[in-house]
């Protein structure tokens, strides 16, 4: 008996664990975890996993979701604690949360949880994160600073961003639209695409990509006049090693801080260094942006199908015409536009360009609430939702801007 006992086959380690106040309440989850971990997998309460995490029997856990609803958020802390002790032993943490505030979600990535996935979950989004989660751990981890070679024989394209409205949608514009440019080439060399944030005072692009803001962004605007492109590309930081990040400030600045000689040196300094240049504009009209629109090839002005757009917009175009601006520069992006079967509202944007004399040129859709996600997870849409409509829209205009690009430069 106890050698037939000895050639028994020992059950297979547990490779994952769910941890949820009930995990009934994740019927979806249970499903996608039994085809990707099999038999090999448990399930345990809040109470429960914080001292299960700190025992030997939790050796064999590659990973743990948490799965969590608004009703959780009263026990963030203990939740905090889990994620933390979970990183402690080197245990990757994946959140599924449904219906949670962004506050707390920022918390729970910001002490060390690897994934967010909203819930109910998407199609294949539980093993797109868990195979996300595990390229990551084979990669060496790599400093967040730019580390580019500054060249200075490039003659890049600037392309500014500005919402005529609070709300419009410019920031995440800009930055899934440097995103996609950065990643226009599967096949060869990529371009070099440098985002700047030049909305001083509340700008979110650090936010948008979960980068840090430094230090020596502030003391770089302090001194422009004596910034060489060694110095600009110092401040500079790398989101996946891909996109280049000049952020807004870590304090809140005035936004005539820096003169339009300042602003006209980081542009060129960027110009010659990088295919492209996206800049988030402040909301204002400052001294500098004539700086900026004359610097700029084309410049999107973000709108809304509302009384507010349409009348800031009117207003924006009356000043450019009195200072003998280049208002033609002028690209006007219809953000949250009307369904392709929405004929009523269709009729509204037609109206709406003609009353105020303009051509809207991009229309985009609503992406509902996978761009608010996105933003709080701090990644770009096709990191997050790549099916988005409003992702896909994006893309095909970063590929209609970059196929242009090419063919001018290919006619010169």
């Amino acid at each position: 008996m106890s050698s037939n006992a000895a050639i028994m086959d020992e059950p297979a380690p547990i490779m994952a664990c769910t941890i949820s106040r009930d995990v009934q309440n994740f019927d979806l989850l249970i499903e996608d975890m039994e085809n990707e971990c099999g038999e090999n997998w448990g399930d345990l309460s809040i109470e429960d996993a914080a001292s299960f995490l700190s025992q030997p029997d939790a050796d064999s856990l590659e990973f743990v979701c948490i799965a969590i609803d608004q009703e959780d958020e009263a026990d963030l802390d203990a939740l905090c604690e889990l994620v933390k002790t979970a990183t402690a032993q080197d245990i990757k943490s994946l959140v599924i949360a449904e219906e949670v505030s962004p506050i707390a979600l920022h918390k729970l990535l910001k002490l060390g949880a690897a994934e967010f996935v909203p819930y109910p979950l998407p199609d294949g989004a539980l093993h797109d994160a868990i195979e996300r989660m595990r390229m990551a751990a084979m990669m060496p981890a790599v400093s967040a600073q730019g580390t580019m070679k500054a060249t200075g024989d490039r003659d890049g394209i600037v392309i500014p961003v500005q919402g005529l409205a609070g709300g419009t949608g410019s920031t995440t514009f800009a930055v899934n639209l440097a995103w996609e440019l950065a990643n226009i080439e599967e096949d060869g060399e990529k371009p070099r695409v440098c985002l700047i944030d030049l909305d001083l005072q509340f700008g979110a692009v650090a936010t948008y990509l979960d980068l840090p803001r430094r230090e020596a962004v502030f003391e770089l605007l302090q001194d422009t006049a004596s910034m060489d492109i060694e110095a600009f590309m110092q401040a500079l930081l790398t989101y996946e090693d891909t996109l280049h990040v000049f952020t807004a400030p870590s304090e809140l600045i005035p936004l005539d801080m820096i003169t339009p000689e300042d602003v006209g040196k980081i542009i060129e300094v960027a110009r010659t260094n990088f295919d492209y240049v996206v800049i988030d504009m402040p909301q204002s009209v400052v001294m500098w942006t004539e700086t900026v629109l004359n610097a700029a090839h084309v410049y999107f002005a973000m709108t809304e199908l509302d009384m507010r757009s349409a009348q800031n917009t009117l207003r924006l175009i009356r000043a450019l015409k009195g200072e003998d601006l280049p208002f033609n520069k002028l690209r006007y992006v219809l953000n949250r536009a009307p369904k392709f079967t929405d004929m009523n509202g269709k009729s509204r944007v037609k109206r709406m360009a003609e009353s105020l004399d303009i051509t809207i040129e991009v229309l985009m859709p609503d992406g509902g609430k996978q761009v608010v996600q996105s933003n709080d997870h701090g990644q770009p849409l096709s990191e997050v939702a790549a099916k988005n409509p409003l992702r896909k829209e994006i893309q095909k205009l970063a590929e209609s801007v970059h196929e242009t690009n090419v063919g001018a430069a290919e006619g010169a």
